[in-house]
């Protein structure tokens, strides 16, 4: 009785052992950077989510005793946004209006306190979008090139799959869908590495707009306090204007 022979061993550890060193060095790229993109999207996912934590507290500012309780009620300094936005912005009141103990005459005391103000808030803002944004080049690079460089290594498969065929002399199915098959692994991996980079990109991007959206709001609100001594009301108010508890100095 005739037995069938034992079909080949096929699939990554295949591939990996019988590889050349271009596939190799493409399925460690793609290693690399299916694990950068992780790495960026769980660290700007934790940073989005603190941050959102840090805008609930604006309210609460609002309806402080005074500005030091009011900073306090913000949270800590560090990369707190909207603490921030509250000392950059009463510095620069203190200081336009001289406030801040003698000083010799400077180019900017040609601004009024509007101008002065808007210019430290907008700094502060610039400053922060640029650090929330930082990382993000990482997703948009994997997402686009993930899945060609996926695509090379399976051209370079089944390039290498097609020699070794040729070589053999044999062209039967069982000789020719192992090899393929083993290359189109390579186009397959570049897709599993580029799709949670595009799809964590899109996410941070929503949620990072959101978010500069409650800054720019803070700020606006900021302003009319430092300029004007009062803070225009929120969302859920009708644009009147209310002050706050204390001088803010």
């Amino acid at each position: 009785m005739e037995t069938n022979p034992t079909p080949a061993a096929f699939g990554l550890a295949h591939l990996w052992a019988q590889g050349d060193g271009v596939i190799r060095t493409i399925a460690v790229l793609l290693l690399l950077m299916s694990v950068a993109s992780w790495v960026v999207i769980v660290l700007k996912a934790l940073d989005l989510r603190r941050h959102r934590a840090q805008a609930r507290q604006v309210e609460a500012f609002w309806h402080s005793r005074d500005f030091a309780d009011g900073l306090a009620r913000l949270g800590d300094g560090g990369d707190n946004p909207f603490y921030l936005l509250a000392t950059q912005g009463r510095e620069a009141a203190a200081h336009i209006r001289g406030l801040d103990g003698e000083r010799a005459p400077q180019l900017h005391d040609g601004f009024d306190v509007s101008e002065w103000v808007t210019r430290a808030l907008r700094h502060a803002i610039d400053d922060f979008v640029a650090r929330l944004q930082a990382g993000l080049w990482i997703l948009a690079s994997v997402g686009s090139t993930a899945p060609f460089v996926g695509l090379f290594g399976t051209v370079w498969g089944i390039y290498h799959a097609l020699i070794g065929i040729g070589t053999s002399g044999s062209a039967a199915l069982d000789q020719v869908a192992g090899p393929i098959g083993e290359a189109l692994i390579m186009t397959a991996l570049g897709l599993a590495v580029a799709i949670p980079a595009v799809l964590g990109y899109n996410a941070l991007v929503r949620g990072h707009k959101a978010l500069v959206h409650r800054v720019n709001r803070f700020a606006h609100e900021l302003h009319a306090y430092f300029v004007t001594g009062a803070r225009v009301g929120g969302a859920a108010d009708d644009g009147k204007v209310r002050p706050l508890r204390s001088d803010g100095r």
